[in-house]
């Protein structure tokens, strides 16, 4: 079976606290457990690599406060999400489950997959990057339960 970067990250969320996979002390003790779990370094390398980029996106100063507005996607984000990966992302974000600053953090650590996106690959990282939100628990809860229970999103 090939591992992927996204099944080294949810086993990461599955398996230990929060704190323990975002703490770069503590990612050789991790990298040793998850290669002894089965997967291959070049992944969990990736999956450091992806939270890393994560953690960045969450100290760039975006503000999408002017109002509402239209997400346009370019070109590379249009061939990579589906249709149904965008309007699920747009659903989210009438919702008020993704506010547009966590839109984007969501669009860009999707395109940092290497691999194809599809609806699942779209809640689980919607689920990583909200737990990486302060004072997004609601939102959070909303997508773990469309992730663990295949919630309706439309509801």
């Amino acid at each position: 079976m090939k591992e992927t970067v996204l099944d080294v990250l949810m086993y990461l969320f599955e398996n230990y606290q929060h704190g323990e996979f975002s703490d770069t002390d503590n990612q050789d003790t991790l990298r040793d457990e998850l290669t002894a779990a089965g997967f291959p370094l070049d992944e969990v390398d990736h999956a450091f690599t992806w939270l890393e980029g994560l953690s960045e996106q969450r100290q760039l100063p975006l503000d999408f406060s002017a109002g509402r507005s239209m997400r346009l996607y370019a070109r590379e984000e249009l061939a990579k999400l589906s249709p149904e990966c965008r309007g699920f992302l747009l659903n989210l974000e009438q919702l008020g489950i993704l506010d547009s600053v966590n839109r984007e953090v969501v669009i860009d650590r999707l395109m940092a997959f290497n691999n194809e996106i599809d609806l699942e690959r779209v809640k689980w990282v919607c689920l990583l990057v909200l737990i990486n939100q302060p004072e997004a628990e609601e939102a959070f809860e909303h997508v773990e339960d469309l992730v663990y229970y295949q919630g309706d999103y439309l509801h």
